[in-house]
């Protein structure tokens, strides 16, 4: 381990580093269950989580910031839910709202750290514009949000370029397309209550096949996407109001403290 890292530990709140050591120990776990089975990509996302947890104990070493105790566990136990439980042990696909907790919180956490880097630098004297707390927290919305739609540009550049369906696709029983407009007209064409949709295609060797989608069509991904910006949304305006009444009342409204990051004199 890094001496760097080990200092930060050493230093660090023991909550945090005792979620860190378990978490640490069940990726490697987990790590070595994957090389018994080949699964490299599995590999891969093991020791991409390992060095990911890094990320918020050199943040505190290289720029002299201080994460909260309580947001220092909720990024570790975030990573760990999203790489390891999500993709590896397919809680995506066991548990129907796990995406949508994971994209919720991350529009509250991306929410925070945009949130932090404009209070910082509000506060500093060398910064000589003061913007108003509407103003942070709308920079803090924005920051949130943007980060969700580059993340969602990334899913769909993966599913375009590498065949990923990382925008997970659902059967959906109503379409309204002017696709099957028969006079080519600009209205949409209503069809509800869809029992089966058929997919005919040309396998490898030539031949026709056909797939049965039951109950319904297949939506390429356009409601996965928008469900996870819309909650992202939802995340970013809770922690936005949380940072504007931060700012108007320190003193009074604490529990913001746990959440926001500081720089150390």
């Amino acid at each position: 381990m890094n001496k760097s890292i080990k200092k930060v530990l050493k230093d660090a709140d023991k909550k945090t580093v005792t979620v860190y050591f378990v978490l640490r120990f069940l990726v490697i776990v987990s790590l070595i269950a994957q090389i018994f089975h080949r699964n490299w990509h599995n590999v891969f996302l093991c020791i991409l989580t390992l060095v990911l947890f890094t990320i918020p104990f050199i943040v505190d070493r290289k720029f002299k910031i201080n994460l909260p105790t309580m947001l220092e566990i909720i990024i570790l136990l975030f990573i760990f839910s999203a790489e390891i439980l999500g993709e590896i042990q397919n809680f995506y696909g066991i548990f129907k709202h796990w995406d949508t907790i994971l994209h919720t919180l991350n529009g509250f956490l991306s929410a925070a750290i945009g949130f932090s880097m404009i209070d910082i630098l509000n506060r500093t004297e060398r910064f000589h514009i003061k913007l108003t707390p509407i103003f942070v927290s709308l920079v803090a919305f924005c920051f949130s949000m943007t980060i969700g739609v580059l993340w969602e540009f990334f899913e769909f550049s993966g599913d375009q370029l590498f065949n990923m369906d990382m925008q997970k696709d659902r059967v959906v029983e109503t379409i309204s397309t002017v696709e099957l407009n028969p006079e080519e007209a600009n209205v949409p064409i209503i069809i509800d209550n869809i029992k089966k949709t058929t997919i005919s295609y040309i396998d490898e060797s030539g031949k026709l096949q056909d797939v049965v989608i039951k109950n319904g069509y297949l939506d390429l991904g356009v409601i996965d996407t928008m469900k996870d910006l819309i909650v992202n949304f939802v995340g970013a305006i809770v922690f936005s109001a949380i940072g504007y009444l931060y700012i108007e009342n320190r003193d009074k409204f604490k529990i913001a403290e746990n959440f926001i990051p500081v720089v150390r004199e």
